[in-house]
């Protein structure tokens, strides 16, 4: 009977999943994530780096966990995590991410379990149903919720400076002189520019300007202990009001962050191709979003808790996955491939069924403003794997990188 009924489960599961358009690659658990900046007003370029970083989107491969507050203004010129640290503490940046799983509405307390429901790949209904029944398949929906989706909530804070392998002042004339250039070409008025620069030399004047990102860590704690002090004393279903529980949850210290690790990256050799030479913000967003994606690849192998998972895409003729060089792929990687199943108290449970590895010369080349610079590898709409071990895959499997000694 118990057979029969994981297998109800696990096809009312599939059911659900491909009724969302049939896209195995996004048809998983993502961690979430909220990604701030810290940005010192006392720098130069500090306006550009807002601007750039409020354009920059979450990585696909993380659920948008991203509150109103996205950029922390400070005169710090180097930011410490001690600091970063109190920022979060002293604004309640935990209390506030636990509130934003439950669509907490803050005037009334009231919660529901929507966004849940979604990211958590369950079928409102049946979650309904069996978290009235309370069954061991209700706590089961409950832990999920708690360890694949709520307990991996992360925050990044990145700060950000510039670096040149020139002189900045030097840098900072050759975008003054390129906005001049643009504002004479819009305007046909020469007096913006000095007809005789060599807008040559001004690209490879800015080709040398780079980026350091220094990140910051955490994760949300969540364990069986907070969520029933979060289900008992503040969660508030829709039209049930209580003053005393709305007022309780605000002044809540049960949620925390815990700081995991830092990573620092310098920006490498950055191609101008593709970059607009009148448009010196194309090449400062293409240097921030490279160099934060490559902060993200550097925590996930130092810290494997941070590790995303990503399905396998086909099997046939070959095995790909819609994953590439923005997330680190290379050809001395190995991946192993997961398997989903429910354990015996109800929870969804991963067991390795085998192991690939990218192959030379078919890694996708997916980061921001490949295609634009034609890089090698931007044109392939996947990652191709071979087989070093392990029996049948199937699509929607999901593969993990095995962190090498």
């Amino acid at each position: 009977m118990k057979k029969i009924f994981l297998f109800l489960l696990w096809l009312g599961t599939v059911n659900s999943v491909f009724a969302q358009e049939q896209t195995s690659e996004q048809v998983y658990r993502r961690s979430a994530l909220y990604s701030l900046l810290v940005s010192n007003f006392q720098t130069k370029y500090h306006k550009e780096i807002e601007d750039v970083f409020s354009s920059i989107p979450i990585p696909e491969k993380f659920d948008n966990h991203d509150l109103s507050v996205k950029i922390i203004t400070s005169s710090m010129k180097k930011v410490e995590e001690v600091r970063v640290r109190s920022f979060l503490d002293s604004n309640a940046i935990a209390r506030r991410l636990v509130g934003r799983w439950f669509n907490r509405d803050p005037k009334t307390g009231e919660c529901d379990m929507n966004l849940i429901t979604q990211r958590g790949l369950y079928d409102a209904s049946y979650f309904d149903v069996e978290l009235a029944k309370m069954s061991q398949r209700g706590y089961g929906i409950l832990a999920d919720a708690g360890e694949e989706l709520i307990g991996n909530t992360f925050v990044i804070v990145n700060a950000i400076r510039y670096t040149d392998k020139q002189k900045t002042s030097k840098v900072f004339g050759a975008f003054m002189k390129i906005a001049g250039a643009a504002a004479a070409v819009a305007t046909g008025n020469s007096d913006f520019i000095d007809i005789g620069d060599n807008l040559g030399n001004l690209a490879a004047e800015i080709k040398g300007f780079g980026v350091t990102v220094t990140t910051y860590l955490y994760r949300l704690e969540w364990n069986d202990e907070i969520a029933k002090e979060f289900y008992g004393n503040y969660y508030l279903d829709k039209g049930y009001l209580d003053e005393q529980k709305r007022t309780a949850f605000e002044k809540s210290t049960a949620f925390k962050l815990s700081y995991i690790g830092s990573q620092e990256v310098s920006s490498g050799k950055i191609s101008m191709q593709g970059i607009n030479v009148y448009d010196p913000i194309q090449m400062i967003r293409k240097v921030c979003t490279r160099a934060i994606d490559e902060s993200i690849v550097a925590l996930q192998r130092n810290h494997d808790e941070f590790k995303i998972k990503t399905p396998i895409f086909a099997v046939s003729p070959v095995i790909t996955a819609k994953v590439g060089m923005k997330e680190g792929v290379s050809e001395n990687n190995k991946y192993e491939v997961l398997e989903q199943y429910i354990d015996k108290n109800g929870k969804t449970a991963y067991k390795r069924v085998g192991v690939i590895q990218p192959i030379r010369g078919k890694i996708w080349d997916n980061r921001y403003m490949a295609m634009e610079e034609n890089a090698i590898g931007s044109k392939l709409q996947a990652t191709t794997f071979r087989k070093i071990s392990g029996g049948e895959f199937y699509p929607g499997m999901l593969i993990r990188e095995i962190k090498i000694k």
